[in-house]
């Protein structure tokens, strides 16, 4: 019907958006990590390029995806290093409580999206309030 011709267009232009939203937080995040290590000496520097690595790899692999299935491969994964997850937590003693770990370092993942979405409008707001706008023969500041 033509309604579901209009909705798959909206859903497309979201998804459109969402893959590059990911794309424009990974860059950031990338371009802000430490210098890559071949072997860091201790855990969190192992932690952080492994991280690294992961996200560079899971960018590279949507970006060799054909466009129109980039978003698919974004989304799937997610589900596979949450696999991963709990295929290596359920290697950990309980008394490490891996449950607990992998839910914090997820939610960690929440909050580095939302900081830099924070980022981002901080500085559009900044750049526009630094911006002249010209209203008829009287320039003023928004």
């Amino acid at each position: 019907m033509c309604g579901d011709l209009e909705e798959d267009a909206g859903d497309s232009k979201l998804e459109e958006m969402l893959y590059a939203r990911f794309v424009a937080h990974a860059r950031a995040l990338l371009a802000h990590a430490p210098a890559p290590q071949e072997a860091p000496a201790d855990n969190a520097g192992y932690m952080e390029k492994l991280f690294v690595d992961a996200l560079s790899r899971a960018v590279k692999d949507c970006e060799q995806a054909e466009a129109e299935h980039r978003y698919e491969r974004m989304i799937a994964q997610p589900v596979v290093f949450a696999r991963l997850a709990g295929f290596l937590a359920a290697h950990m003693s309980l008394g490490e409580d891996p449950l607990r770990r992998v839910m914090e370092a997820l939610m960690l993942g929440y909050s580095e999206a939302e900081a830099q979405d924070r980022e981002n409008m901080d500085r559009e707001n900044m750049d526009r309030a630094q911006r002249d706008y010209d209203h008829g023969d009287v320039a003023v500041r928004s």
